[in-house]
Formats: structure tokens, sequence, C-alpha cells
């Protein structure tokens, strides 16, 4: 059984900093792209960051220039750095992942999310 297991969340003032982990564990075969969303009280989930095996990224308009995404092939482990917190990153930020599963013969691709970790940033 696949699961993801983030930590970091917390209660931070404005400018702060904070650091999020997301662990894959389970049967899987490899970790493709891994990613961190949030989403606010009343607001639809949104992308953060991502970031490919090869280590590629994305980020959000929002967020760039103040976080940065990172990934431990070897631990399965997505980290999302956040500097410069301001009260509108207080969300629950969930960590994704696209990973690859071995059923018989045939490797399928599979979406797996965290149960979220509660940013909190206070003015």
């Amino acid at each position: 059984q696949v699961q993801l297991v983030e930590s970091g969340g917390g209660l931070v003032q404005a400018g702060g900093s904070l650091r999020l982990s997301c662990a894959a564990s389970g049967s899987f075969f490899s970790a493709n792209v891994m990613g961190w969303y949030r989403q606010a009280p009343g607001k639809q989930r949104e992308v953060v960051a991502s970031i490919t095996r090869g280590g590629s990224t994305n980020y959000a308009d929002s967020v760039k220039g103040r976080f940065t995404i990172s990934r431990d092939n070897a631990k399965n482990t997505v980290y999302l750095q956040m500097n410069s917190l301001k009260p509108e990153d207080t969300a629950v930020y969930y960590c994704n992942a696209e990973l690859v599963v071995v059923e018989a013969t045939t490797r399928r691709l599979y979406d797996y999310w965290g149960q979220g970790t509660q940013v909190t940033v206070s003015s």
C-alpha cells in the first residue's frame, strides 16, 4: 500500500520560513513528477510547485522567488522550502506524486495525495 506522509507545517509570522517534507512509501517502482498543492478556506486547490524526476521545476507565479522545491530520489522524498512567507500563503498544503506501480507485467502510473499539512502565516 502506497502512502505519502507529509511533515513540517505549522504557525509562523509573516516573513518567516518553513520547510515541508513528503515521503512516499510502500510498493511502487519509481516516482515521476512530485509536487505541492495548497487549498485555502473557501478557495479551490491550486498547484504551488512541481519537480520532475530529473529535477526540472515549475512554480506558481505567486511563490516564484520565495519557495524552492527539491527532491531526493533515493528517499522518494520531496521538499518545499518556503521563505518570506505571507499571510496569503496560509492554507492546507498537499503533497502529490505520480508513482509507477508494477502490476503483473505492466507498469501503470497512479496519482497519489498526502493527507495535508496546515501552514498558517500570521501578520
